[in-house]
């Protein structure tokens, strides 16, 4: 199974890969697209958030793409509680082609590869909290024996049976970019039988495996180049997704749709999701809601007004710190002047100009007294109502 490295995500996130363009021929007998007005319409207002996950598990260190279990139910019980819409693919491919409205805010929830713990791990709590989601499937790893981490054809029919489940594309291999590179490097005739490979063939296996309508595809790691999108409208496909983060409007351009990939050991992306902006405000529990091992203030997932707020954290729980080595950072200043109070244990500082974002991000980190290394830092996030408190400072 392919994994991204870190520099790989950034890059696959980042990165926008475009030479000449090259003429591809289409599938013999492939659809076209039948609403080639989507991406054309007026923006109506509204706004998608689309969240990615790949990979669960109860018990493993969490890493850029495994999320813990736990972690995984308390953002969707967030999401749940947070008064934005949680829509199907088919309510957010009718929107996009100017058949239904939506909410001013919506979330669609989607999991890449097929990993066998979406059906263990993600599917009992996407159930219980009765949320619709889909999974991004690449034909290469759908009821794989690789060491039994693959979902088997009877895990995702039962998936989509709980008519909660969608399907789209995510290629026939999974290529990494150096893989695409390579074969746009062979020349246009070997780089249009790759592209027809993975685009098409991964097409027609999903939707006869599980007779299932597939017009959607998820460029794995975000990777693309202008000659898939020609073929992408030749083969059927009316909507596709990055992995760069940002809202969807109904008039985005469709080859080319933002998503904010979940990652299981840094909330940044899930909270950047989690707040629509252009006046919408951030809905209450929106937050990644993060145990915090002491009190802090402004509390871990609270939602402020004010843009100059006084942050702290109290250690009065640490026995032997060192009080010399305490160190803040806050996201956008860094390391910042924080005030020590030896008596309470407390460390705080007050913002010294307005914060900008709509997430705010902590953390405090010390030494014990006589040690050389730091303990774990504590982190973690507070939110800033910008709509209620920009004008007045």
């Amino acid at each position: 199974m392919k994994c991204f490295t870190p520099i790989c995500l950034l890059f696959a996130a980042l990165t926008l890969f475009c030479p000449a363009e090259t003429t591809l021929p289409p599938k013999e007998g492939a659809p076209a697209v039948g609403r080639s007005e989507v991406g054309t319409l007026e923006d109506d207002g509204s706004r998608v958030s689309v969240l990615g996950y790949h990979v669960f598990h109860a018990t493993k260190p969490a890493t850029q793409m495994l999320i813990s279990t736990k972690k995984f139910r308390s953002q969707m019980e967030a999401v749940k509680a947070s008064e934005v819409t949680v829509i199907t693919l088919e309510k957010f491919l009718q929107w996009r082609h100017g058949e239904i409205p939506l909410p001013p805010k919506s979330f669609l929830i989607t999991f890449d590869d097929g990993w066998k713990s979406v059906y263990t791990e993600a599917f009992p709590i996407m159930k219980e909290l009765e949320l619709p989601f889909t999974i991004f499937l690449y034909k290469n790893y759908v009821g794989s024996s690789r060491g039994g981490r693959a979902m088997s054809d009877d895990m995702i029919n039962e998936m989509l049976e709980s008519g909660l489940c969608t399907i789209g594309s995510h290629s026939v291999s999974h290529p990494f970019p150096s893989t695409v590179k390579k074969n746009l490097r062979a020349g246009s005739e070997i780089y249009a039988k790759f592209l027809q490979t993975e685009l098409g063939d991964s097409k027609t296996f999903l939707e006869e495996r599980f007779k299932s309508p597939v017009t959607t595809y998820a460029y794995p790691g975000g990777f693309h180049t202008p000659e898939m999108f020609s073929l992408a409208d030749k083969l059927g496909y009316d909507n596709l997704f990055t992995v760069k983060p940002g809202k969807i409007g109904r008039n985005s351009p469709r080859h080319l749709l933002p998503r904010y990939i979940v990652l299981g050991n840094h909330d940044g992306a899930y909270n950047a999701a989690m707040i629509f902006r252009g006046g919408s405000r951030l809905a209450s529990g929106a937050i990644a809601p993060i145990e915090v091992p002491h009190p802090v203030s402004p509390g871990s997932g609270f939602v402020i007004s004010s843009r100059l707020p006084r942050i702290s954290a109290n250690l009065s729980e640490v026995d032997g710190i060192d009080f010399e080595s305490i160190v803040m950072r806050v996201g956008g200043f860094g390391k910042v002047p924080a005030v020590v109070n030896p008596e309470t244990h407390e460390i705080a500082w007050t913002v010294n100009r307005p914060l900008r974002q709509p997430i705010c991000e902590v953390s405090v980190q010390w030494r014990l007294k006589g040690k050389t290394s730091y303990e774990p830092a504590i982190r973690w996030s507070f939110g800033i109502d910008r709509v209620a408190n920009y004008q007045s400072q």
